[in-house]
């Protein structure tokens, strides 16, 4: 029994149902999220939206995906026509660091090309990804390829180095408890 992560597109706000859904059938289910401040002319309100809208991963056996496929708001698994492709378990470690490393996440353009760096110090440190300058800060960009969908953290700039060609994976991380 092969388990991986796969990307299962959901219908839209049906994010947090097909989690719980999921996870009381049994099966490791993840949903990233971050924090957005909304206002409104009456009031400012902290809300928590999925960094991927209508994306829930999950790692089941893809031969056994029925009962995936039948949960109430699950669309379908994400592939290639109709064979399932996995998400690379670095990228889903890379995303899980980058959550509990206590830095605030947000949406970002997926980027394609651009240089791969590694964190060397902070509370990203051992993490990879790739570092863009926009308004004057740096940031980290980590990349879900399968979904083209990238996250983006401000990060520091004396606490990056760029990796040696070898190394020059999206999202890989080098000596951590997530590997």
């Amino acid at each position: 029994m092969d388990r991986l992560w796969y990307a299962l597109h959901v219908r839209s706000r049906f994010e947090k149902p097909v989690l719980a859904q999921l996870e009381g059938k049994g099966y490791e289910a993840f949903l990233p999220t971050y924090t957005s401040v909304r206002r409104w002319s009456d009031r400012t309100k902290s809300v928590t939206l999925p960094l991927f809208p209508n994306y829930v991963f999950c790692r089941f056996d893809v031969h056994a995906r029925l009962p995936i496929l039948v949960t109430p708001g699950v669309n379908f698994v994400v592939g290639a026509g109709k064979s399932p492709t996995a998400v690379d378990d670095n990228e889903i470690a890379a995303l899980r660091y980058l959550l509990d490393s206590e830095v605030a996440p947000q949406p970002w353009p997926y980027i394609g090309v651009g240089e791969t760096v590694q964190v060397v110090a902070g509370p990203l440190c051992g993490l990879t990804g790739i570092v863009l300058r926009t308004k004057g800060c740096d940031r980290l960009i980590v990349s879900i390829s399968l979904l083209m969908r990238s996250v983006a953290v401000e990060v520091d700039r004396r606490h990056i180095e760029p990796l040696p060609e070898t190394l020059t994976a999206h999202s890989r991380i080098v000596g951590s408890n997530y590997a």
